[in-house]
């Protein structure tokens, strides 16, 4: 089994798309992965020599930023959003959408369950 940035790799799968379950590795930087390291894109990752392996994990480290620093350095920016105090940092506070979604209706996944409202008594 293939572990590569903390990320045990699925091993029945093909290179470029077992990557893509690292945090901060997409396709299209998966397919740019393979093709410095020389990997053919159909090869699984149980075919993988440990040197391939090595190789890979080599590349990630130099050249890009996953997992927990990637969850690290976003986190750190929502919070000096809110720091600042500026519209998306109290979007962010107050929990809702941040990019300019209507909030009259729908938003329910940022807003959680509906809550009720006392109706008019007859």
């Amino acid at each position: 089994m293939a572990r590569i940035a903390g990320v045990n790799l699925p091993t029945g799968k093909r290179v470029p798309i077992a990557l893509t379950y690292i945090t901060g590795v997409g396709p299209a930087t998966a397919e740019q992965i393979c093709e410095a390291n020389n990997i053919d894109r159909t090869r699984r990752v149980n075919e993988l020599s440990d040197s391939e392996v090595l190789a890979i994990r080599e590349y990630i480290d130099a050249n890009l930023t996953v997992e927990g620093d990637l969850r690290r350095e976003v986190q750190m920016n929502i919070k000096r959003l809110m720091d600042l105090g500026c519209y998306r940092g109290l979007r962010h506070r107050r929990n809702l959408p941040v990019r300019g979604q209507r909030t009259h209706t729908n938003a329910r996944t940022r807003k959680g369950p509906a809550k009720a409202i006392a109706g008019k008594k007859k």
